[in-house]
Parts: structure tokens; sequence; C-alpha cells
């Protein structure tokens, strides 16, 4: 009978494993960024959810940025992950009103979302509904070679007239002042944002980005206006329209450009680039009008659950997840940016920190203009963007064709 018995009790055990193993569920989660911090932070954050939930198989796809926001609109549609990487404000619009994404209001109810993410909530919000849980914010400003300010003895400009002074020392000693890359269009949109931000301010800005505001108004003239003596009395590296931002990375790690108005990402960027962090300093873009209120661009990034998604009760369990504050504060240390959770520890950088105080300081914190202006409206603007660094001659043209656009886009 002993014999029997024994290979019962091992048929018995081999079926606990089949069916454990048929328990085991599929969590498919696309993600957008295959730079080094990032996709390691990514990464890390996954491992940790599989070690507390081996219950749950996790599938991870991972592209590049630029891919990704090619692909969204198909995979959401034809073949939807359980989990995808997106972004807040307008940029997610267009997939909230196709029915593409799926709201997580609860979510944010039962987890107390509505006081730890506060500051994000209204940017997440549409139509009465939350779609998705941010994990990082970050601020831009203006990055410098901290070791060719202090050879050319100069310090962080606070105002606009201070830094046309800092670009012609800069330019006397054969230094280009800025560096850029609008390959991608995204980076001259940066520079816009905090050119209008410190001409006009928050409110005018979101204005703008509303459709409520021509682009041929007298006060976004102003703004293009400081754009231009930027280019003239400072200027940019030659040949940025054909350089992707990371491309543009060169010349500032190899001294031949010293600033780059960019978002904090870049630092990984451009320690990666050779650069020590003692090299490497920041400071906020300089006032151009005493008067107007400083506000700060700090884009989001978060996750959203697609309405097509196989697996959406481990999709929510996976973006409670990632709300937490452990998991946001170890998270953002690895990729140089900022908890959204108030609950959430930042991390030592000297970056963080500064960011951090920059943010709670501001006024108002705009997304990026691709993320405040809808996805045709920014195409267009950003279009015209990068034709008016390369050519400050056609500016009416590119304010009329905006213009144009802007009718169509808010009718």
């Amino acid at each position: 009978m002993f014999p029997k018995l024994k290979s019962a009790v091992a048929a018995l055990a081999l079926t606990s494993v089949f069916a454990g193993a048929a328990a085991a569920r599929d969590l498919v989660i696309n993600f957008d960024d295959l730079n080094p911090g990032p996709k390691k932070g990514f990464e890390d954050a996954v491992a940790k959810f599989k070690e507390e939930n081996p219950d749950i198989n996790v599938i991870v796809n991972i592209n590049d940025r630029e891919a990704h926001k090619t692909a969204i609109r198909n995979f959401l549609t034809a073949d939807a992950p359980d989990v995808t990487s997106w972004y807040p404000g307008n940029r997610m619009a267009p997939f909230v009103e196709a029915g593409l994404f799926t709201p997580v209001t609860d979510l944010w109810q039962d987890n107390g979302f509505k006081e730890d993410l506060a500051a994000i909530m209204p940017t997440m919000s549409r139509d009465g509904e939350i779609w998705g849980v941010p994990y990082s914010y970050y601020q831009w400003g203006i990055y410098y070679r901290k070791d060719i300010f202090d050879i050319l003895e100069l310090e962080e400009p606070q105002t606009w007239d201070e830094l046309l002074a800092a670009c012609g020392k800069m330019k006397e000693q054969g230094v280009t002042p800025f560096t850029i890359g609008t390959k991608f269009l995204w980076t001259a949109a940066g520079v816009f944002d905090y050119i209008n931000l410190r001409t006009n301010g928050y409110d005018v800005h979101n204005a703008l980005t509303a459709g409520e505001i021509a682009y041929t108004d007298d006060r976004i003239r102003a703004t293009f206006a400081n754009w231009e003596q930027l280019i003239e009395e400072c200027g940019f590296v030659d040949n940025h329209a054909s350089m992707s931002w990371q491309d543009a990375l060169a010349p500032f790690a190899n001294g031949d450009a010293a600033m780059y108005v960019m978002g904090n990402f870049a630092v990984d960027g451009m320690k990666n680039a050779g650069l020590t962090e003692e090299q490497i300093d920041f400071f906020p873009f300089p006032v151009i009008n005493a008067d107007i209120p400083p506000a700060e661009e700090a884009p989001a990034d978060a996750f959203f659950i697609p309405t097509n998604a196989k697996n959406k009760d481990d999709a929510r369990k996976f973006l409670a997840f990632v709300a937490r504050p452990d998991v946001q504060s170890e998270w953002n240390t690895t990729i140089g940016q900022l908890p959204i959770n108030s609950k959430a520890e930042v991390g030592e950088s000297k970056f963080l920190q500064e960011g951090f105080e920059l943010l709670n300081g501001a006024e108002g914190l705009a997304q990026f203009y691709d993320r405040d202006a809808p996805a045709e409206m920014a195409k267009a603007g950003m279009e015209g963007f990068q034709r008016f660094m390369t050519d400050p001659s056609a500016l009416e043209e590119i304010l009329t064709r905006l213009d144009e656009v802007q009718a169509q886009v808010y009718e």
C-alpha cells in the first residue's frame, strides 16, 4: 500500500504545481523610456512589485519615448497592455475622450491618493473622473557647466539682462551659450514655455494653451521678441534641428556650450557623457518681468489602465503600488526626479533639493507645452517653434499659421 500512497501523494503535489502555475496571472506593462536611469528605476520597481506579488507574471515592454508616442494609439486600440505609461493633462485627453483609458477615481478615494497626491490631481482629472496615477515629476530650468562659469568668473544669472551679459562673456571666449537638440521638437517648446511664463505669467500661458488667446496677440508677440533677442545675443549650437536632446549633450559635455534649458532627467545623461556632479549646476530660468510671479515647468509622468486591458484587477494593484511613498522615494532617487506623494522622501542630490525648493515656491506649475495644449495644436506649435529658432524672420508666417490651427482645434 505504501508505494501506492507515495505515488498518490506525488501526483497530488504535481497537480498542485500545475494548478499554481495556471493560477499565475499575466500583467502586461508598456513603459516609455530606454534611457539608463529611467529604465533602471522602472525595472527596480517592477522587481519589487513581483517580489510582493509572486502570483502575478509581469511582462514588460520598454520602448523609447518617441516610438511610444507614435505607437500608443494603435496598441490601445488593437492589442492593449494592462498598464501603460503616458502623460497627464491634455496629452491624456484624446484617449479619455476616445474611451481608451479607464477611470480610476475610486482607486484614489479608497487609498487616500486625493490627499497624498493632491498637487497633481487637477491635471490627472477630466470630466469629473481621475484617469491615472503619477509616479514622478521634475523641474525644468537652466543646467550649466559650473566649471566653465567659474573659469569665466560668471555668477548664476537671476535676471534677463544678467543672462544676456553672461552670454556676451561666453561668446567672447568662443563658448556657445546654449546647447539644444530640436529634432523631436519638444525641447524648443521648453524654451518657449519659459520665455512666455516669464514674459506674460502663468494665467496668460494657460489661456494660450487653452485656445483663449491668439498667437498673434501682442503679449505672445512680446514672448517671441524676447526669444529672438535670446537667439541673437546668446545663441544656440549649430544644426540643432538635426539633433536629439541626447545628441545635444555632446557639445555640453565637451565644453563647446555652457547651458541647456532642460528637465532634471537630463542630469543622468550628462553624467553618462562623462561629466561629474561638481561640473554641473542648475539655476531657475531668469526673471524677465519682475512684476510677474514665477511659475515653473514641472511635467509629471504617470500610468494608465487601457479600457481594453485584459487584467484590470492586477493593473489597479500595480497603480496602487506605484503611488506608495516608499516606492516613489526609491524610484525617484534612482531616476533623479521628484516624488509626487507628499509622504515620500526627496533624494539627497543637490538637483533634487534645489528642484524641490523651486517647485514648492512656484506660483504655478505648467505641465509642458505639448501636454498643456491639445495634440494637434502642440504639433503645429512645436513645428513653428523649431522653425522660428532656425529662421526668426519667418515669425509672421508662423504666427498666422498657428492662429489658423488654433481656430480649427478649439472650434
